[in-house]
């Protein structure tokens, strides 16, 4: 959910010898490997030193709009969470307002109105665009899984590198929901970047591999033309058995939308 979920000015400490941070081109893959992990290949992402504390911020933000927890501890946890925001709002269109708002409350007073004003329109947006593309390839893999950087068509005709690619998105693949990756994740993920930071933003998850294609700079299509707001139940959703069972009595062959999309 929360592509570029951390801007805020970070305060570092020295770190022991053995943490390092390693930057890979062409792709710029980036990575964090702590004290006691080895180094991250190409593939697969290691928790970092940094993750339980991007794990712990995000979650408590959640919280604090949801107004109840889980007992489970980490990543766990913060897929309840993100569940129970689902059932306790009215209409999928207050679920988005509320991701917007715990997005928003990530970052300090005026830093989301001075990058609008100031950073967005540099270079007619490409700068912010990539600077966003790299600060979520950095801050987020926490909470997608291992991503990179990559390059992606504006819509002048000219292409840069402001996409970002999530390999395996694992808060898709928790959930098990089509619904609460489009509601919680995708659209207002795509609202916050575009109204509170002035970068537009079109993201594309693939509920067939559970990859997701950020492409910053780039407009996301009109609901009636985005087919990932039509899709089925995945595979691995808990009730899509039960609703295939049910089609299949109907003779029903046709494939029914998420109902919580």
């Amino acid at each position: 959910m929360n592509s570029l979920v951390f801007l805020r000015p970070l305060t570092f400490s020295p770190s022991p010898p053995q943490s390092k941070l390693s930057v890979k081109n062409p792709s710029f893959r980036i990575s964090f490997s702590s004290a006691q992990s080895n180094a991250v290949e190409a593939g697969e992402y290691k928790p970092g030193v940094f993750d339980d504390l991007f794990l712990n911020l995000f979650r408590s933000r959640m919280v604090k709009e949801v107004g109840w927890d889980s007992e489970k501890p980490g990543y766990d946890g913060l897929i309840d969470v993100a569940n129970q925001l689902m059932m306790k709002s009215k209409s999928n269109s207050k679920v988005k307002e509320a991701a917007v708002r715990i997005l928003i409350s990530l970052f300090p007073p005026f830093l989301l109105d001075l990058y609008r004003m100031l950073v967005a329109p540099i270079g007619g947006g490409k700068v912010a665009a990539m600077m966003v593309a790299r600060v979520t390839a950095l801050s987020c893999q926490w909470l997608m899984g291992p991503c990179t950087v990559n390059s992606v068509n504006l819509p002048d005709g000219s292409s840069c590198s402001s996409g970002v690619f999530v390999e395996r998105c694992k808060y898709l693949e928790e959930s098990k929901c089509v619904g609460i990756c489009i509601n919680t994740c995708k659209l207002p993920t795509q609202t916050f970047f575009k109204d509170y930071m002035g970068v537009p933003l079109a993201m594309e998850p693939d509920f067939t591999n559970y990859s997701c294609q950020f492409s910053f700079g780039v407009l996301p299509p009109r609901p009636e033309e985005d087919s990932t707001l039509k899709e089925p139940c995945l595979e691995i959703c808990p009730n899509a058995t039960r609703r295939k069972e049910i089609n299949r009595n109907m003779d029903n062959k046709e494939l029914v939308q998420c109902p919580k999309a």
